[in-house]
């Protein structure tokens, strides 16, 4: 079965320095709750199109066709890592990356950021949405663990991802304006 979570969270940032920041997966495993241990094992990485338009020019950005593998524990205090090898599937500057999962811990995975200006209280900023669409493996058994715990899981981790997001960028602009 088809899952699909739908995040968004409005930062106030110009989108071309969200975007950025987002388009580096150095940023990833910052990205990820610390108990996870998240590292990039493998990254080959294809440079986008087009130099980056806007005031935060990664050093390092993945575009169309770039692989990059992660390994993480699944759970807090787990002796065991998952690897998960995801590929860059789209990307336009500015506006959005999709990657999708190759091998990892779900049948199937498909995650697209998305990025558009969105003015709130007379504030410029940048309206990001997560779009994911996935499924388990096991069949009725992984259904079964989608509802007691998966689901909330992925909910928890988006939640971390934002609250990252936030003081991470926060954190680089007051580095960028000293």
């Amino acid at each position: 079965m088809l899952h699909r979570f739908t995040t968004s969270q409005w930062l106030p940032y110009p989108r071309a320095f969200v975007f950025g920041f987002l388009a580096s997966p150095e940023n990833l495993p910052r990205l990820m709750p610390a108990w996870q241990m998240a590292r990039i094992e493998e990254a080959q990485i294809v440079p986008p199109p087009a130099p980056a338009p806007g005031p935060l020019r990664p050093r390092v950005a993945a575009g169309k066709g770039s692989l990059i593998t992660i390994s993480f524990r699944p759970i807090p205090f787990s002796p065991v890592r998952l690897s998960w090898e995801a590929l860059i599937s789209d990307f336009a500057w500015n506006e959005r990356f999709c990657d999708r999962q190759l091998h990892g811990p779900f049948g199937e995975w498909e995650h697209c950021h998305s990025a558009k200006d969105e003015t709130r209280e007379g504030i410029a900023g940048t309206l990001v949405t997560d779009d994911v669409h996935y499924a388990m493996t096991l069949g009725f058994a992984g259904e079964i663990a989608h509802t007691l715990f998966a689901e909330r899981q992925v909910r928890s981790i988006f939640r971390h991802r934002q609250q990252q997001m936030e003081k991470l960028l926060a954190e680089l602009r007051r580095s960028q304006q000293r």
